[in-house]
């Protein structure tokens, strides 16, 4: 029986922690359109939780939903940003972090090999 984990310590630390970081801009993006403070599309961004999942559980699939989600979350931020709807400098300095961990070398030749 195939055991379903949250994290894989197995993995790179560049893939570690960006399923961590994805798990919290899940959560921190379902609060924000649960209290209201962005539109609906933002839900979008909740797609994070289950690639973060699915990363773990060395899925291809979830890897490639990370990066989409991960790059829509950056442009979401830019977009906030420079529009001043409360969108912080912090905010997009972890989305581009994010990004960059998902795409580092190290991560990608990982999922190449492993992820099925």
């Amino acid at each position: 029986m195939e055991q379903r984990r949250w994290l894989d310590s197995s993995q790179p630390q560049t893939l570690q922690l960006a399923s961590l970081l994805q798990y919290f801009n899940a959560a921190i993006a379902l609060l924000f359109v649960l209290i209201g403070a962005y539109p609906a599309w933002f839900l979008l961004l909740v797609a994070e939780g289950p690639a973060a999942f699915g990363m773990a559980n060395d899925r291809r699939w979830g890897y490639y939903l990370a990066v989409g989600a991960s790059v829509l979350y950056l442009l979401v931020s830019l977009v906030a940003m420079l529009s001043g709807q409360g969108a912080s400098i912090l905010t997009l300095i972890f989305s581009v972090a994010l990004v960059a961990l998902l795409l580092h070398p190290m991560s990608r030749s990982y999922q190449r090999i492993w992820y099925h």
